[in-house]
């Protein structure tokens, strides 16, 4: 089973249009993927919730139960379980791209996976520093059409 850590910008997208491919990603292809995040996800995602609201047009039981239907279908990680090794890591890396994002390059240390984003500045500020453990979208639904295929 491949291991990803979500971002943000992937549970926004998914909020924000489920049929898309990122929405569909989260919520069927649990027979390919397990999918985790920090639970500083959920604090980014309260955070914008009205926002959101907005854009979806939902109120808040609407929006409560959109959150988590796709929510569901992710493990979330407490910090606490994260290691000084990982956390060090993540911080080297993401102190010059964007502090926000250490929990979840810590995560993506711990469990030994691929991190989903679809922040570009991200991806390429890792990679300029030789962290190539990030995975787009469209990668993602490449290895996830070509498992079907092979089922």
């Amino acid at each position: 089973m491949n291991k990803i850590v979500v971002d943000t910008n992937i549970i926004f997208s998914a909020l924000l249009n489920t049929n898309s491919r990122i929405g569909q990603l989260l919520i069927h292809s649990g027979e390919i993927f397990d999918f985790f995040a920090p639970e500083y996800l959920r604090e980014e995602i309260f955070e914008h919730k009205a926002r959101l609201q907005v854009l979806i047009k939902q109120d808040d039981t609407g929006f409560l139960e959109l959150y988590e239907s796709i929510i569901r279908h992710v493990n979330i990680i407490s910090g606490s379980l994260i290691d000084e090794k990982c956390w060090s890591i993540a911080k080297n890396l993401c102190q010059r791209v964007d502090k926000d994002d250490t929990e979840f390059v810590a995560c993506t240390e711990l469990i030994n996976g691929l991190l989903w984003t679809g922040d570009l500045k991200l991806i390429n500020g890792l990679q300029r520093q030789g962290y190539d453990r990030c995975i787009t979208t469209d990668a993602l639904f490449d290895k996830y059409t070509k498992n079907k295929k092979a089922q």
